[in-house]
């Protein structure tokens, strides 16, 4: 029995679970709701620092590196002889299980820091520790992860808590104390005070950085205008107005809250192998074609099988169909979907038929599988 099904062009988003059940589906032509620009772009100079260090893990209960690892047991007589412990031979400390040589990881969130305040930082085990339950670290420098820079920005130290399963790795809860400043530049005085505004991956595209210069200019329209222009599918330059020069948090609030009406999204299909998870957001659109798969056939858009149908195999036929006129128009992924779900194919056959659909072509979307 064949099903026809019709739908909407423009799908928003549809997530398709390890069930096989359209979790939710928003259509922009349904839809009225603004978003704000701070949701949708962030601002050029404002970026996330690494900061990294080596340290030295104590107090395990024998889950250390071992008297044997030489390396770890270096560390362990550099740091007592600066306590003025003074370890003659590294032999000596055969028996010190209770170490163990970790990675210190963190990360400045991308708005900044100050000197004195306090982040969480990630610890794991380099060598041969089985565990590092129950053990603390030892204060340690940390630097940023720029290469030839070796200024220490911070410090360090505190009681290790094992995440999950993993015995190895850890974290310390404001582990890190900061010893300087984060602070983003975010304007640019050498193109006259210039703010670049990036639109986020899944949002960049020429007509919505022309769409948010748009809107920006006309929002400050009454105050006096503002110069924007949008340079390229993800860059949105503004001049700070000459009233701001003081305040220029003032101006940046006032232009993040600014909202945008269904901001245009690119078409793109993300497909999750592990978890058996589909998203597919923006205009996804099939061309007209024919997919046999296993015992199923599916016909996007009068594409004929050829010949008679065999009795044992399932068959959905999707129909494409303008509102306006006749002639044939792409049809949605959402009704392949759809079709799919009536005939309760499996999760890993729907994204085997998607990853086909793209590499042939008629998948008109930006796909990524991972």
């Amino acid at each position: 029995m064949m099903r026809w099904f019709r739908c909407k062009k423009s799908l928003a988003l549809c997530s398709l679970s390890a069930l096989l059940s359209l979790a939710l589906i928003l259509s922009p032509r349904e839809t009225s709701a603004r978003v704000r620009l701070e949701s949708i772009c962030s601002i050029a100079g404002q970026k996330e620092q690494k900061l990294t260090g080596i340290g030295l893990v104590i107090g395990l209960e024998g889950t250390g590196d071992g008297g044997k690892n030489k390396l770890a047991m270096r560390a362990l007589a550099a740091m007592l002889k600066l306590d003025n412990n003074h370890v003659e031979n590294i032999a000596e400390l055969k028996n010190a299980d209770n170490v163990a040589i970790v990675k210190i990881e963190a990360t400045i969130p991308k708005t900044g820091l100050r000197r004195g305040q306090k982040i969480d930082c990630y610890i794991s085990s380099l060598l041969s520790a089985s565990s590092l339950k129950n053990g603390r670290l030892l204060v340690a420098p940390v630097e940023t992860a720029e290469i030839g820079d070796d200024t220490v920005v911070g410090l360090a130290s505190g009681g290790i808590v094992l995440e999950g399963t993993a015995l190895r790795t850890g974290v310390i809860k404001g582990g890190v104390t900061l010893e300087t400043d984060f602070i983003s530049s975010i304007a640019d005085k050498r193109a006259g005070e210039i703010i670049s505004l990036l639109l986020d991956t899944g949002h960049s595209s020429f007509y919505a950085a022309n769409e948010v210069a748009r809107v920006i200019r006309q929002d400050f329209e009454l105050e006096g205008g503002v110069e924007v222009k949008a340079t390229g599918a993800g860059v949105i330059d503004v001049k700070i107005p000459e009233r701001y020069d003081d305040s220029l948090v003032e101006f940046l609030a006032l232009l993040l809250d600014i909202t945008i009406e269904n901001p245009h999204t690119q078409g793109r299909v993300v497909v999750n192998t592990k978890t058996g998870t589909v998203v597919v957001t923006g205009e996804v659109e099939i061309s007209p074609v024919m997919v046999s798969h296993r015992n199923l056939v599916v016909e996007i858009g009068g594409i004929s099988p050829g010949g008679g149908r065999s009795s044992n195999r399932r068959f959905a036929a999707l129909p494409v169909i303008d509102d306006q006129s006749d002639r044939q128009t792409p049809e949605s992924l959402k009704t392949l979907v759809e079709a799919l779900n009536q005939l309760q194919v499996s999760t890993d056959d729907i994204i085997a038929i998607i990853r086909e659909l793209h590499r042939s072509g008629k998948l008109h979307a930006v796909y990524d599988e991972h």
